[in-house]
């Protein structure tokens, strides 16, 4: 149930996320780290709270993310699925993060500064909520899951 539960939230995380980044008062365009990134798409570039680098790309990539974890939510198979394969894509996302060049997805999307830890801490919890759940759909009677 772990990973149901997981693929649900984050889910509903992502989808606010994504929808954060494209609204202005949320999205701070005029933050002052903004120039020292390189970036080929740089509509709606911005830090999300002033915190979080975005540009349109991201928060698509957010509302995707988002939409795969609430429709995932629906068989505890697709919500491990969705566990697994998050926690695998953003363990990735923070290693970019780190490197040079690979920090802005070859100019796409921006993933320096807060969203590394940010993507680390968010593979962590996917991980956890993969390995917390059962690898069968079969519950003994009686127990919660």
């Amino acid at each position: 149930m772990a990973a149901r539960y997981f693929a649900l939230i984050a889910g509903i995380v992502y989808l606010l996320v994504g929808v954060m980044g494209f609204i202005p008062g949320l999205n701070d365009m005029a933050h002052p780290g903004m120039a020292t990134h390189d970036l080929a798409v740089d509509a709606q570039y911005g830090f999300l709270m002033g915190l979080f680098p975005v540009n349109i790309l991201h928060n698509i990539v957010h509302l995707a993310i988002g939409l795969w974890g609430v429709l995932s939510y629906r068989s505890f198979r697709g919500a491990r699925a969705f566990a697994l394969g998050l926690g695998v894509f953003y363990a990735l996302l923070a290693v970019m993060g780190l490197i040079p060049g690979l920090n802005t997805t070859f100019g796409l999307i921006p993933l320096f500064g807060n969203d590394v830890w940010l993507h680390a801490v968010t593979a962590a919890a996917a991980f956890v909520a993969y390995f917390a759940s059962r690898s069968d759909e079969t519950v003994p009677e009686g127990s919660r899951a």
